[in-house]
């Protein structure tokens, strides 16, 4: 890197806007969502999250391999997404020819996460296309997912208690499954206190967008004026929350810090890594766990 290129990226760091009581949050407080967007950026070798093509492709591949669909119907859905095909319509059909369950059909899993029982863990809310019967490729999907009042009042009693911070999420309000699963059913909703990271692309655009985001308690901030400032943004975002539990955060970034309210993220990447972690480090982790 470059003394301009280092010039630039201080200069980057110094303009970025953290709102006050999003850094003041804890760790354990906050719980992200995350689009597809995001995940396709930062995981480009996976071409499911690339396009709704590809991920009707993918879909395909694994009903073929998990042998979930006829080799015919196979091939006749391959024809259909290669084609000029409304995809919609191509994954409405494919979808009921797998006698599809949601994607929360796990619900022992489902309860345990949302509750906070599985200290590590994501959950898919439109399923993973290596479980095709447990994808929500069409609207009438969305209906079967909130068709459980024990996992709807779980994850609205989710959102009252937590913060969400919405990462790639500008259509959020637009989704069908969030609406049903928050918006329109979770009471006092402007009482509450979620986040969302934005591009800023103009500025009537994003305030607008910031006054109606306030009427479902969700606080608009922007990360830049262009995708590239994202990565950076969430970096020091990061790490402006750790410094709340340690001051040494100065000294580090957020994915080297070992402090008490990272240690779990750092061991966790360290073992990933194949580095054996410490038995102090391991023992301090079991004693600060509740």
């Amino acid at each position: 890197m470059d003394s301009l290129e280092k010039t630039t990226n201080r200069s980057e760091q110094k303009s970025r806007k953290f709102l006050k009581s999003l850094i003041q949050k804890q760790p354990q407080e906050l719980l992200l969502v995350i689009e597809t967007g995001v995940s396709a950026a930062v995981a480009p070798g996976i071409p499911a999250l690339c396009s709704w093509r590809n991920c009707l492709e993918a879909v395909l591949k694994a009903a073929e391999q998990l042998e979930v669909l006829h080799p015919g119907d196979v091939a006749k859905f391959r024809r259909k997404v290669m084609k000029d095909w409304d995809l919609l319509v191509v994954a409405h059909d494919l979808i009921r020819k797998m006698s599809p369950r949601t994607d929360l059909k796990d619900k022992t899993k489902v309860l345990k996460w949302a509750r906070r029982h599985i200290r590590y863990g994501v959950l898919h809310i439109h399923g993973l296309y290596t479980d095709p019967c447990g994808m929500v490729l069409d609207p009438s999907g969305y209906k079967d997912v909130t068709q459980d009042p024990e996992v709807m009042e779980v994850l609205q009693s989710l959102y009252c208690r937590k913060s969400f911070l919405f990462v790639g999420c500008g259509e959020t309000l637009q989704n069908q499954i969030f609406q049903a699963l928050f918006l329109y059913s979770v009471p006092n909703k402007a009482d509450l206190e979620h986040y969302m990271v934005v591009l800023k692309e103009s500025e009537d655009h994003f305030f607008k967008h910031q006054a109606d985001m306030l009427l479902f308690g969700i606080k608009v901030v922007s990360y830049g004026a262009c995708f590239d400032h994202f990565p950076g943004y969430m970096r020091d975002l990061a790490t402006q929350i750790c410094k709340q539990w340690n001051p040494d955060a100065e000294r580090a970034d957020s994915t080297t810090l070992l402090g008490n309210a990272c240690q779990d993220c750092a061991k966790r990447k360290l073992e990933e890594n194949g580095i054996e972690v410490s038995k102090q480090l391991r023992q301090s982790d079991d004693t600060g766990a509740s």
